[in-house]
């Protein structure tokens, strides 16, 4: 069975008012998005991927790792669906059985997340932190076509739909994003 992780990073990041976007962003040192996408490449999945839109951040995706594929979404503004169907839709092309999605803005998502929630069989594994359920999220091919194309909802739609296909995972670390100047201030 083959496993891609994908990060998605299209979004507009309109709440961070900071001078430059919010995965651009410097946290300790490194790009908001380049921690979340050292993560991902640390957990030695199959495939990388990066959904792209409203921010150019290929040059980060370079400096990452040889082999980041990067999917550029043309329908980014009309949510965050389309960006996990962009994902589907890349790894049916390229044989993966199963995508583990998780968000530019979660620096904090460990690779031994990514790995775990990787792991699982279930048609949708979710991680979770404290009982909460957070990112990353894996869907099996068979999910794929009950994912949403519009909205600000992706794998959320189909745990909704579908209760009896979501495993929880337990995850270390944390799911806190970086919407706003405030997040990166706490986080810094």
């Amino acid at each position: 069975m083959s496993t891609a992780g994908v990060l998605l990073a299209a979004g507009a990041g309109t709440r961070f008012a900071g001078p430059r976007h919010k995965l651009l962003a410097d946290l300790d040192g490194q790009s908001v998005v380049s921690r979340a996408l050292g993560s991902l490449v640390g957990a030695s999945l199959d495939a990388v991927a990066v959904v792209t839109g409203a921010v150019d951040i290929s040059g980060l995706v370079a400096e990452a790792s040889g082999g980041i594929a990067v999917i550029s979404n043309d329908r980014w503004e009309s949510g965050i669906a389309s960006s996990v169907r962009c994902a589907a839709t890349w790894a049916a092309q390229h044989g993966h059985d199963a995508i583990v999605v998780g968000l530019a803005d979660q620096p904090f998502v460990t690779s031994a997340a990514w790995q775990i929630v990787a792991a699982s069989a279930a048609p949708v594994a979710v991680g979770t932190y404290g009982g909460q359920r957070g990112n990353p999220v894996r869907l099996a091919r068979e999910v794929w076509p009950l994912l949403p194309y519009d909205g600000d909802e992706g794998a959320r739609t189909v745990m909704r739909r579908f209760p009896e296909f979501v495993v929880p995972v337990a995850c270390e670390g944390s799911p806190d994003d970086i919407d706003t100047v405030e997040d990166l201030r706490r986080w810094s």
